[in-house]
């Protein structure tokens, strides 16, 4: 799967890997959906995304809005550590495999969990939707490509979530001026 996606990859392939017949593999898992939920499980388990229900507490005892920033980005950055080659090799086939899109979508819910708690409840949806968007594993990739160090990586993005969730918060107190804001040079 890692290799060359999870569609791409045959029964034959796999059982070929694991040293058994293809007909053991079958017997075990014998749809697409059913090996995916398998190797999902230990795969979750390995990456340990965020956990909707968790989100309180690893924001409990930190006052300010820098904080929680700087707490938000850390533990994303731990987690996107752990599971950002996972998440890449299930994003693309998440379109094909209703399985994969469902593991998506449960650590997507946990992502959007710790910036709720991280922005509090006085945040609007569009500064949720912004601060969602920019706190993804694509971003957290493409920002990994800068090459710096680890503090200055954490303390870019902090400054870039913290940043657009200001912006998104002036659009909703003047929506007009949230479209071009954002598109501006």
């Amino acid at each position: 799967h890692y290799e060359q996606g999870v569609v791409a990859t045959s029964y034959i392939q796999i059982a070929e890997r694991a040293g058994v017949g293809p007909a053991t593999v079958y017997r075990h898992f014998p749809t697409l959906g059913s090996l995916v939920e398998a190797c999902g499980a230990h795969v979750y388990e390995a990456i340990q995304p965020p956990l909707p229900e968790n989100a309180p507490a690893v924001f409990a005892g930190l006052d300010t809005r820098q904080q929680r920033l700087e707490r938000l980005v850390a533990e994303l950055d731990a987690f996107y550590d752990r599971g950002a080659v996972n998440l890449g090799v299930a994003a693309r086939d998440r379109d094909r495999v209703p399985e994969l899109d469902a593991g998506l979508r449960q650590v997507e819910a946990g992502v959007e969990a710790l910036v709720r708690e991280a922005v509090g409840a006085e945040a609007s949806e569009a500064v949720i939707r912004l601060m969602t968007a920019l706190a993804d594993v694509s971003v957290w990739r493409s920002l990994k490509r800068l090459d710096v160090a680890p503090a200055e990586f954490r303390r870019t993005l902090v400054g870039l979530l913290d940043c657009a969730s200001k912006l998104a918060a002036q659009g909703q107190e003047n929506p007009a001026t949230l479209k071009p804001a954002l598109i501006a040079p």
